[in-house]
Parts: C-alpha cells; structure tokens; sequence
C-alpha cells in the first residue's frame, strides 16, 4: 500500500506472521553465499578489461561490493524505522512518504512521480533477478548430468528452466510461511557447506607446495588495479543484493519497525561479511596450474582462464579435492556440494520471487499497475496473479541464460544497473526523508546516504564504461544490458502517460503534508 492510499474494505490481507527470525532468514535466502560462490565464479573469471582479465581483483572487488551494500542498507534501515507502515511498498512506498512529509507545496508535488519512477526502476532488479536464479539453477542442473557424460540439447536446457521457475512458483503462491521454513533448512545446510569448501580449499593449497598458483595471499587481500576492482564489484553486488528485501515484507512482519531494521544489517552482516570474504578467498587461493582445459581454439590454458571456460568451476575444483585428498572419491564430494547448492538456489529462487510480486502489488493498489498484479488470494494471501506471471518472466530470462556465459552476464548486468539505480535512488529518498527532521544525525542521515548515492553511481559509469572499453564479448554483454535497461525505462515513460490519461490521476502531487511520523 503506498503512503498515499486511503484505507478501505478490502476482501483479504496480508497476514502478519514474520517475527524477526523469519525475516531474516528470508534474507540470507537471497544474499546465499553458498550459491553464488558456485554460480558466479565463472562470470568473475571470464571478466575482462580491453582483453586482460580482471580476475586478480575478484576479492577486492568484492570488498568494495559489501562498502556499497552497507552504505545502502543503513539507508535502508533508518527509513524502515521511520516509515514502518510501508507494508509491501518499500523503496516505493519510502520515495513517496519522503517528499510528503515537506512542508512546501513544491516539494510535495513531485511524490507520484517519484514514487513511481522508483517502482517502476525497481522492476529491472526484482523482475530480472528471479530468472537469474532460474538460470543458475537450470546449469548446475546440465552440470550434474555432464559429470555422468549426459550431455543435454538445449530443448532440454529450457524446459529445465521452465520446470524449476514453475516448483518455485508454486511454493511462492502457496504463501510466504511455507518459504520461510525451506529458507531456515537451507541458510543452515549452505553455511556449513561453505564452510567445509573454505577449509578444504586451504588444506589442498598448504598441502600441495609444487603448484604454480594464480595469486599469493597480498594479490589476493591488497588492491593493485583500481578499475578491475570497480569491473569486479559490478558482478559482486549480485552476490549481495538481497538485504533490503525485508523492507517489502513490512506487511507481513509482525514487528516492523523493531525487527526490519535488525534483519537488513543482520543479514548482510552474517552472510555478506564472514560467509562471502573467506570463501571467495578459498577460491581465489586455489586457483592454479592443476585446473586446465583447452579452449576452442585447441590451446591448453590453466588458472582463471580455465575457470572461465567451464560451466562450474568450484565443482572442478571440488572434484579435484576429493580425487587427491580424499582417494578418488571426487565425484562423490562434487555430488553432494552440488546438492547444497541446489538447495540454496531454491531457497533463493522462492525468496526474490516473494520479494519481486510485492513491491509490483504495492504499485497494483495504487493503480499505477495493472489491477490483477493486486489481487490476493482468498486462502493464501499472496498476490497469486503477480507470481504467476513473474515465474513466467522468470522462466523466459532463465532459459536465455542457461545457454551461454555471455547470455547470464547480460542478463546479471542488467539486473545489476536496476540494483544500483534503485539503491542510489533510495539513498538520495534516505538523504530527503532526514533532511529537518528532528533527531537527525549527520553520520547515518547525511553522510552515509550521500556516500552511498556516489558509490551506485560509480558502479553504473562502471557497466557504461564496460560496455564501450571492455572489449570483446564483455563490451558486448555490458552493451546488450545497457539496451535491455533503456527499452524497459523507455516502456516505464510510455506507461506512465498512458496510465495517468486512463486513470485520471495527476501527475504533479496536490496534498498537504501528512506530518512528520515521529522523532527518531
């Protein structure tokens, strides 16, 4: 429900049943190191700059990712206790509530516009993400058949796409208690998976002196080439998104003020911080002349340049520990990681899909959506049309990207420039929202929004920046994204116009402010 919207009899609700437990757990669901460490680490490798790889850069990359999310997250946080009524709105429902609280008419005026430029933006991360997902699941899917020698035609790659966005959906539709509970099972299943990859990697590389290794410990931890580490950070914030998505479960929240707050930090702190920096590290420290391949031009390559190559290179390396540390019992080892990660990836997939249908609800309500994205289900109240639907988008964007690393880039990237839009959009609302309030404080309510809106947008001169120096398929991946962005936008301009005729709404706000919430 947006700030603006009257109370009224409505057929069903949300039903309030998130403790803080449950809300954090729903977002350590999307930010699942266990995942994305397997997921990811092949688009880090492949990464390039006018033809060099970035990969040297991956954990400071990283780094500089978690700077940004914690910026953000603050921002997050302190406009989820001043404003614990958004319900499922979030950064749309804060965009609006922001502006409404000034005093001036010329202030107020612009609290549509900006509520739904910030919905409709937020559609490139929460719509695009899910498929994401779908599509990391449908390659780890084709890798455990290839470890059997099954090699799957790419008939068989989209239906897997298809059929996994479509279990998801179902448990996504039946409600978000259900969600919740497979969210707790496996956070617990993935982190002490990570763990155990973490040690074993570090064992194998102590153990196994003889190896020419890709990195030291000071290349690995120290920075040495400013723009590889901004390249890096624009694939790391996939790793970390997800924090903030609790702000759109306020609805559900049994304790929203108190408990959201805790949970966005909580989670990026728990996951982002002691999960993502050692594993990452593992990885990076692994790497070396034991991983080689040959590429298509029949040339022998080892290190990133082989991790680049395969469809799921913590696998190989995995496989590797368990051939010469554990007697040949790789497979097996490879096997049961790759099980955990399919877990993740359904927790993940279940979580982005609850997220995404809810802000798109929030903008249904409002009629700045088509009505069907805001029908709720009698029995599970949860917004059934909306999920529907985005399985769909989710199934359609996961089968595009199964069939190539550079099809998952583009859509990663494009995902990506609606995260950093939208996170340093709200940024700029946190900044807004505390500017004249009383008990505002200039570290978190000036300082750290400002930071964070510079930070979002250094990320995006950096995926404009690749898409025209990257070279090679990297510049064309960042450019392909870049044009899935503008068509979307161009979309929101010619949607907004037409929908402001239709429904008779105005385009400039005409209310009086609705008073400042209460005191920090």
């Amino acid at each position: 429900m947006s700030a603006t919207q009257s109370s009224g009899q409505k057929p069903t609700t949300m039903k309030q049943t998130l403790t803080l437990t449950a809300l954090l757990v729903n977002a350590m669901a999307l930010i699942a190191p266990g995942a994305f460490l397997w997921t990811t680490f092949q688009m880090n490798a492949a990464q390039s700059n006018n033809g060099a790889s970035t990969a040297s850069a991956m954990w400071t990359g990283l780094v500089a990712a978690l700077i940004l999310a914690f910026l953000t997250a603050i921002s997050y946080a302190e406009l989820s206790n001043i404003y614990p009524k958004a319900g499922a709105g979030s950064s749309y429902y804060f965009a609006e509530a922001a502006l409404l609280d000034k005093e001036k008419a010329s202030h107020r005026q612009w609290s549509r516009i900006a509520k739904v430029g910030v919905g409709w933006i937020s559609h490139l991360y929460y719509w695009i993400y899910p498929g994401i997902m779908v599509a990391f699941s449908a390659t780890l899917i084709v890798y455990i058949f290839g470890l059997y020698g099954i090699a799957v035609a790419v008939p068989a790659k989209i239906l897997i796409a298809f059929l996994f966005a479509g279990v998801n959906g179902y448990v996504a539709y039946r409600g978000i208690s259900g969600s919740t509970i497979t969210a707790v099972v496996i956070n617990a299943v993935q982190l002490v998976a990570l763990v155990a990859f973490t040690v074993l990697a570090i064992v194998f590389r102590q153990t196994h002196p003889a190896i020419q290794y890709a990195q030291t410990v000071p290349s690995i931890l120290l920075p040495h080439n400013f723009t590889n580490i901004i390249f890096q950070s624009t694939i790391a914030i996939l790793l970390l998104v997800g924090f903030e998505s609790v702000t759109a479960l306020g609805a559900e929240a049994i304790n929203p003020k108190k408990d959201i707050r805790k949970a966005i930090l909580l989670s990026l702190l728990i996951q982002g911080v002691f999960a993502y920096l050692f594993e990452y590290f593992a990885a990076t420290y692994f790497v070396g002349n034991q991983m080689t391949t040959v590429d298509a031009a029949g040339n022998t390559i080892t290190g990133f340049a082989a991790a680049a190559s395969s469809g799921a290179p913590i696998g190989d390396m995995i496989r590797m520990m368990g051939d010469t540390m554990f007697h040949g019992s790789g497979l097996i080892l490879v096997l049961i990681f790759a099980a955990t990660v399919v877990l993740a990836l359904i927790g993940t997939t279940l979580a982005c899909l609850n997220t995404g249908v809810r802000v798109t609800y929030a903008m249904a309500k409002d009629k700045e959506m088509p009505s069907v994205l805001g029908f709720l289900h009698g029995r599970f109240a949860t917004p059934h049309w909306g999920v529907w639907i985005l399985v769909l988008v989710s199934a359609i964007f996961g089968a595009y990207g199964v069939l190539s690393v550079d099809n998952l880039t583009q859509i990663t990237l494009a995902s990506n420039t609606g995260t950093f839009l939208v996170y340093g959009l709200t940024n700029l609302i946190a900044l807004v929202a505390f500017i004249g309030r009383p008990g505002s404080k200039f570290l978190q309510h000036k300082l750290v929004p400002v930071m964070g809106f510079l930070a979002n947008v250094l990320m995006l001169l950096a995926i404009l920046f690749l898409s025209v120096k990257g070279g090679g398929s990297t510049s064309k991946d960042a450019m392909i994204a870049l044009a899935m962005v503008g068509v979307w936008l161009a979309a929101g301009v010619v949607w907004f116009v037409t929908n402001t005729r239709r429904q008779g709404h105005a385009v400039l706000t005409k209310q009086a402010p609705q008073g400042i919430p209460e005191k920090i």
